[in-house]
Order: C-alpha cells, then structure tokens, then sequence
C-alpha cells in the first residue's frame, strides 16, 4: 500500500505578506516516513527553489524572501515524496496553494494631490468647495485595511471635511476676503476605519476666496478744491479725483455723477479705465470776472453686480442686501421687494434653485427732491442648493433578460440622477424594498460606487411563461439629510441567441411600447380588413346605381326622373307652358306621353305656335280638363298601366315677343267667383288678377 503526503498539504496554507527570508512557513509529512531518512521531499511548481524551499528530510517549506500580496497574491504548488534509495515515487503529486493574506502594510495615498480651489467670500456655512479622495492598496474585501476615514488637521475653524466622503465645506460664516483671502487646509486619509494603528497619509489645499461686489467705493477725504482758471477750455479737465474700492476686478470699477445741478451744469465727470479716476472737465465757458470758486457734491456708483449668495426655501421676509427701489422691468422683481426708506431687500417668494440658480434684479435711487437724479447697480442673487429633490433611477428603459439567465448573472448595470448639485448629489446607495418579501427571480446589489447590479436569481426564463417582470429599486443620495426615492424597473424576457445578442425582443418590444399585444394586433387587422371588404361593396353598388333605367324600348319600367334645381316660380320663363291647361284644343296637337318613346312621332314636325292676336278661352276650367284626361287616360288601353307626371309652369310677364298662351285672350269666364283671392296673401295675387274680374279685358 503506498504511503499517502498527509491532507495538510491539500489545504491552503496562508503566509503572512511580511514573512522573513529564511522563516518556515508549512511542514509536509508523509505515512510512508517513519522517521529513518528514506523518504525524500521534493517540491515543484511558482516559486519552486526560488521563493520556496523545502526540507528533503523534514518536509519543512521556507520562504527564500519577503512576500508581497500587492505583488502575487497565491502561489501554486506540488509536493511529492520520493524512496531515497530507489528515486520511485511513494505517491502521485499532490497539489496545494500558499495564499498570501493581506496585512495593513500601504497607507492611503491621495494620487491627484496637492489641490487648489476657490470659494466666493461671504459663503453660507456648510458650502461645497472640494472633495479630496484617497486610494490604499490593500485587499478592500479583506478587515479594514483599506477602510479610509478623513480628517483635518490644518484649516479649523475655516473648514470641516465630511469623513465618509472627503468633501471640504465651508465652516465659518462671513469669511471676507478683504480681511484674508488664502487658506491652507491639510486634510488626513486614515485607513482601518480611523482607528489605533491604522496607516494614514494627508494632502494640502490651497483655497483662495473669490471676490464679489460687497464694499463700497469710498473718497479718502470728504472735500476737494480744484481751481479753475478763466481761461479754462470747454470740453478739456480741469482736475481729476479718485474713490478707492476694496473688491477686485471688475467689481472694482466705478463710474462718477455730480449730483448736484448747480456743479452739472458747469462740469462733467468721466472715468479713466485704467486709473480709475474720476477727470473733471468744464462743461461751458467759466464767465469772466464770476464766483471765485464753484462747488460740487460728487457721488459714485459702482457699475458692476453685486453678487449675493441665498440659501433656497429661506424664511419669506428674510433680508438679503441694502438698496432704494428695484427696477419694474427685471423679472427678478416678483421675487423681492424693497423698503424705499431703508433700503433692505426681503424676499417675497420662496427661492428654488432647481427652477433659477441666479436672479438678477437692479436696484434703483432717486433724490427725494429731485426724482431726475437717478442711479442704479445691479444685483445678483445666488440661490445655494439644500438637498431638497430624492434621487431617481437614471433610465426609464426596459431591461432585457435573456432566457438563458444563469443564477449570479449580472443582468443590467443602473445608475441614479439626482437635481440637487454636486455636494447633495453625487453619491447613492441602492437596497430593495425592505417592506417587500423577498424576489425569486432578481435581486439587487450595490457596487458602492453610485451604481447597482441586477442579478438573476434563477435559471430558465422564458418569455411565453411570463415576458415582464417589475422591479422595485430604492435609491438614497448623500446629502444632509438624505433623502430616497424609489423606482420600479420594468424587466423584458426576451430570447437571445449565444454571447447574449437579443434575437426576437426588438419587434416584441416595439408592440409593447404602443400597449398592444398579439391578440388585440391581429383583432385591429381583422377590423381593417372588413372595413375594407365594406368600402369596396359600397363603392360597387354606387356604379349599378348609375346604370340607365330603361335599356332598351321593350323595357316598360317605370321611370322617374328627377330634377334637383329649384323652379323659378311663376317668373319662370324656362319651364313647362301650360298651354295644355289654358287651351286643351291647342295640345291636343302636341300630344305625347314624356315618359314613352311613341312609335309616330319620327313622322311629327315641330310644332306649330299660332300667335293669332286673340284666341277664344274654351268654356271648360282647369278642374274640369284634369277630370276629363283622367278618364281618357284610364279607358284607354294603348298605353301602359301608369299614370303620367306632367309638370306646368307660368311663364310671366315682360315677354319682349309676347305671350303664346291664350290665358289672356278673350272669351267666356267661368260664371265662378274668385275673389276669395285677395285674402290668401301675396303668394296667390296673380291668380286673384287673372280671376278676380270677370268684365275685364285680356290681350295677349
């Protein structure tokens, strides 16, 4: 039976990174020893002979040099034990590895540094200015060995540093930089979570504060005397003064006024760009042998913004800056107001940075007596931002899992956005739902770098089964307070063929997005299709209606024909006559049916009109001539077994060739009274002057 290397050499020996040259790290042993000197060690493998070497009698492994875990941190080896006589083998290789463990042997670095930043004066407390960070090489999954807390050791009272994340903030209110503007803060980077012990290094920032427009241009003396000679020219200066401004830059720059009538009307004011002096020039001739001196009241108004830093959702009423009147026409004005006596600005809206970071407003001042003398300087307000807005998912997209999901597969990468700035906003924590039972098929991991992983739970999804699946995320930013908002992600089943290419979800994805699936797409197509199949039978049965009535002269049907002009009444000269009703002998020569094609009519001329001066009326009326066709027409049996639509019209008056009809021709009336006529109205008067008098007259 061959002797077995004992099970301490298929374990995992673990060295200490700052094992010695020399120093024994791990004994191997065989069953087959017996203490004689006849098995004999071997060892092979990383760092066989080099870093490791082992004892041929004992077993005993020592380390050749220092290990270092930053630079490898396992070795792989193979030991076997050997007849010192014979060189066979006593058992096959055995392979174990040499782990090297991490100790807390790196301090933190800050690799960018040193920094140099920048703050406006008169900063609120608690004003982002820098966020430092600091690397440690040490294993980060391993103690605390790369566990960072920041400090400060230079820099205190001025500014605080937040230990978790090494943003530097302002801590003292109202630091002017007329006062002091350079600051040198040293910041500490501590691993082992800040504790004894623990490896720490450390960086400077040099901040500068930045100017804005707070001091007012002052004159260093109260009164000046300037002489003027006589003979002064108009137009050329005449003396020169200077105010001095502690701010910097353009929010230095000044622009000068007289103020009083009396010296503006003799002198004028202007300002040299690079002195900044005021040069006093003569504005009209001095009058010879006048005043000896003349006055002048001189004023300064800055022509540069002042800049006002605010903190949003403050108090209303709280005071911002000092002025007179604000001007109508900014659109800063409906946000603040002004005492016109005192000069304070108060707010009269709540201020919210995410809708306007800046307002820019001008106050104005007038002389009380004298409302012409005007100046104005800008302002600007800055609104500081307050971690006011939670964080959200950053996309609204779907997700796309693949059915061939494995468990521990990181489906999707999601980050958050937040509205707040860069000091409330730039880092986030992400956790499911704690109130929620656990998901079966997702969960959630936070990679701690502002990011989450999606991670499948289960193997074997499969779109037909269930396609969507809805995650919910809650996400925290780093502010103070902090503050969380939670998003629910829509997650996409979706077949992919090998490396995870999606194969089929593109077309699926586009019905979903307009709400529709496969059932209710196939339904809008059938609809489609019938009222097509509607359309083509309407538009069919509109053609065999425009087909002609009679088709040929055998055809007796029935025909209407329609006229959808409107008459134009009794002034109608183009209609029908109605002869036929007035003078039954005369159509008797015209007798035809309209509605049939008669047999003789080929051999019929054109009818004849006899325009005889007078024409004798039958004694028959219109209601008797009617009854008596009726009965012609039913006893006759030539013709066919329907009654006839003739239309009759009056042609009017105002004929330039005459009237044909013998209505008005002379002859014996009708022994019936028609003035009944008069009282039917307008409509029926023609009837009541062709009826109305019996004895009278007619020509045609």
């Amino acid at each position: 039976m061959k002797a077995k290397i004992g099970p301490i050499v298929k374990t995992f020996a673990r060295l200490k990174n700052w094992l010695k040259m020399g120093q024994k790290s791990h004994s191997l042993h065989s069953n087959s020893d017996k203490g004689d000197g006849s098995v004999r060690y071997i060892l092979s493998g990383e760092g066989a002979g080099t870093i490791f070497i082992i004892d041929e009698v004992t077993g005993d492994i020592h380390a050749t040099k220092s290990l270092d875990r930053e630079r490898k941190t396992h070795y792989v080896l193979h030991a076997q034990a050997l007849d010192r006589n014979t060189e066979e083998a006593l058992e096959p290789k055995s392979e174990f590895i040499i782990k090297v463990q991490d100790i807390n042997d790196n301090a933190p670095k800050f690799p960018d540094g040193p920094f140099v930043a920048s703050v406006p004066e008169m900063s609120e407390v608690g004003t982002s200015v820098l966020q430092v960070t600091a690397t440690d090489a040490d294993d980060p999954t391993y103690g605390n060995s790369a566990r960072i807390v920041y400090s400060i050791l230079q820099g205190q009272p001025y500014f605080s540093v937040d230990p978790k994340t090494g943003i530097i903030r302002t801590a003292l209110a109202n630091m002017d930089r007329e006062a002091r503007e350079h600051y040198t803060v040293v910041i500490q980077a501590k691993d082992m979570a800040g504790q004894v012990g623990g490896l720490s290094g450390s960086t400077t920032i040099n901040i500068t504060l930045t100017d804005v427009n707070d001091n007012p241009p002052k004159f260093p003396q109260k009164n000046y005397q300037l002489y003027v000679p006589e003979s002064a020219q108009v137009g050329k200066p005449v003396g020169k003064i200077k105010a001095n401004d502690e701010d910097l830059g353009v929010n230095a720059d000044i622009r000068y006024s007289i103020i009083n009538s009396e010296g503006a009307n003799m002198f004028s004011i202007s300002a040299d760009r690079d002195t900044r002096e005021g040069i006093i020039s003569l504005k009209k001739a001095k009058p010879k042998g006048g005043t000896q001196g003349q006055e002048l009241t001189m004023s300064i108004i800055i022509s540069s913004k002042y800049r006002v830093v605010h903190r949003e959702f403050i108090p209303r009423g709280q005071i911002v800056k000092t002025g007179y009147f604000l001007d109508r026409k900014e659109e800063g004005i409906n946000y603040f107001r002004v005492d016109e006596y005192s000069g304070v600005i108060y707010t009269t809206l709540p201020l919210d940075r995410e809708d306007m970071p800046w307002h820019n407003i001008t106050v104005m001042a007038s002389e009380v007596d004298n409302p012409s003398l005007l100046s104005h300087v800008p302002v600007t307000v800055q609104v500081l931002d307050v971690n006011d807005n939670p964080p959200e998912i950053a996309t609204d997209e779907e997700v796309i899992v693949c059915e061939s999901s494995r468990p521990g597969q990181v489906i999707q990468t999601v980050t958050a956005v937040d509205k707040d700035d860069f000091a409330n906003g730039q880092r986030f924590s992400f956790a499911s739902p704690s109130q929620l039972p656990v998901n079966p098929n997702f969960t959630l991991k936070d990679n701690e770098d502002s990011t989450a992983s999606i991670i499948a739970r289960r193997r074997r999804f499969n779109h037909l089964t269930q396609e969507l699946y809805e995650l919910p995320i809650v996400v925290w930013d780093g502010g103070e307070p902090s503050l969380s908002g939670t998003s629910t992600l829509t997650l996409r089943v979706c077949p992919c063929q090998r490396h995870g290419r999606i194969r089929m979800c593109q077309g699926e994805a586009f019905l979903s997005s307009a709400g529709l699936s496969t059932g209710a797409l196939i339904a809008i197509l059938l609809c489609i299709v019938i009222l097509l199949a509607i359309v083509v039978l309407f538009i069919t049965l509109r053609r065999s209606k425009k087909e002609p009535l009679i088709i040929s002269e055998e055809d007796i049907r029935e025909n209407v024909v329609t006229y959808d002009d409107e008459g134009g009444g009794e002034e109608d000269t183009e209609a029908f006559d109605i002869i036929a009703l007035r003078n039954p002998a005369a159509a008797e020569e015209l007798k035809f049916r309209r509605d049939i094609r008669p047999e003789g009519r080929k051999h019929c001329g054109p009818p004849r009109i006899h325009r005889s001066p007078s024409v004798e009326l039958d004694e028959v009326d219109v209601h008797e001539f009617i009854k008596q066709k009726l009965v012609e027409a039913d006893m006759d049996t030539s013709v066919p077994p329907y009654d006839s639509l003739q239309t009759y019209a009056y042609e009017g008056q105002g004929s330039p060739t005459g009237s044909v009809s013998p209505l008005d021709s002379p002859g014996t009336h009708s022994e019936q009274d028609f003035n009944y006529l008069d009282n039917w109205g307008p409509q029926f008067q023609k009837l009541a002057e062709l009826y109305g008098d019996p004895e009278s007259d007619v020509t045609t």
